[in-house]
């Protein structure tokens, strides 16, 4: 396994505009093959814009979403992977044959498709289905995983997508800057952000402090050090529907050292080479070989009902079982 260029963006989308975010998708990534980057991640739901999808009706949420991978931003990926040479990682909405709708998170390369995940939480929107396997592809003879947001807060599902045989595990978000019941959280006035050329200070404060990056670094570096893993987090900068966000897209070694970030306010990215040999050094490594599986196996595997499940079963258009049936509380 060779050492590996990989970058991770951020920038500003718009909702619901495909043109533009693919655009500034391009743009990014043209800049970051020219430095020789071999893969770029992009945010949760880059291609379609994200927060705005909490109003949207089913009919609307059926007309945003694609069919994968025949759908136009697919190849529309497709083509700007071919004419750069590099590897595209984004995400949008999904459909399918069946009238299902999806939070997905693509791979694509100069032939097409070669990954898609599907968010295994998702909350933005009720006719939203949740996903039900995990995804491991190759990336240039590393195995890589795919969680999207709210499914790195599930411990669980990184040591699964761990024990997999991911090297690299792919966290696209839309995260930070919204209220939350831990203490520090909250939005961030847009304002500051409007004002951010003549006030930069008070946008930092905000940004960096308990709303923002310090809540990121009470458990991102602990998925990685944890599980002995390189980790690409993407997250958009500035304004998602009426939502700021305050991007700092980040990659982390195995160690859970952050090995670059993007520190500007506006759209950027940056890049890291990642090297085989942290793999094989980290705690998280030796952690693995440790386990003792008999004593815990049937405690994380008892029966659960998740949360999701609740609300996918009240907005399915398809025929399903009854609450009771499924030993829900009705």
């Amino acid at each position: 396994m060779d050492e590996l260029k990989i970058s991770t963006a951020q920038f500003e989308n718009r909702s619901g505009d495909k043109d533009f975010n693919l655009s500034r998708i391009e743009s990014l990534a043209l800049e970051a093959a020219l430095q020789g980057s071999q893969a770029i991640a992009f945010h949760e739901c880059s291609v379609t814009g994200y927060s705005f999808a909490r109003h949207l009706s089913r009919e609307e949420m059926t007309d945003l979403a694609e069919f994968i991978p025949e759908g136009p931003s697919i190849k529309r990926l497709t083509e700007i992977a071919a004419n750069y040479n590099i590897h595209l990682l984004a995400g949008l909405f999904e459909k399918d044959a069946q009238g299902k709708l999806y939070k997905a998170y693509v791979c694509v390369d100069k032939n097409g498709l070669v990954a898609n995940f599907r968010k295994l939480h998702p909350f933005i929107n009720p006719y939203l289905t949740p996903g039900d396997k995990y995804c491991i592809f190759d990336l240039h003879g590393w195995k890589c995983g795919i969680l999207i947001c709210y499914d790195n807060n599930i411990i669980e599902n990184v040591r699964a997508t761990t024990l997999l045989g991911a090297d690299i595990i792919f966290m696209p978000h839309v995260t930070m800057c919204t209220p939350s019941t831990r203490p520090g959280a909250g939005f961030v006035d847009p304002k500051l952000w409007h004002n951010r050329e003549a006030d930069t200070t008070s946008l930092r404060l905000e940004f960096d402090g308990m709303k923002g990056r310090d809540w990121l670094m009470k458990w991102l570096p602990s998925r990685a050090y944890d599980n002995g893993i390189y980790v690409v987090f993407s997250n958009p900068i500035g304004m998602d529907d009426d939502q700021l966000k305050n991007g700092c897209s980040m990659i982390l070694d195995p160690f859970g050292d952050i090995i670059a970030e993007c520190r500007t306010l506006g759209d950027d990215f940056v890049s890291a080479i990642l090297t085989p040999e942290k793999l094989a050094q980290s705690g998280g490594y030796r952690y693995l070989k440790a386990r003792r599986p008999d004593l815990y196996k049937d405690i994380i595997g008892q029966d659960h009902v998740p949360e999701q499940k609740v609300i996918w079963l009240e907005n399915s258009p398809l025929p399903n079982p009854s609450p009771k049936s499924e030993g829900l509380k009705s």
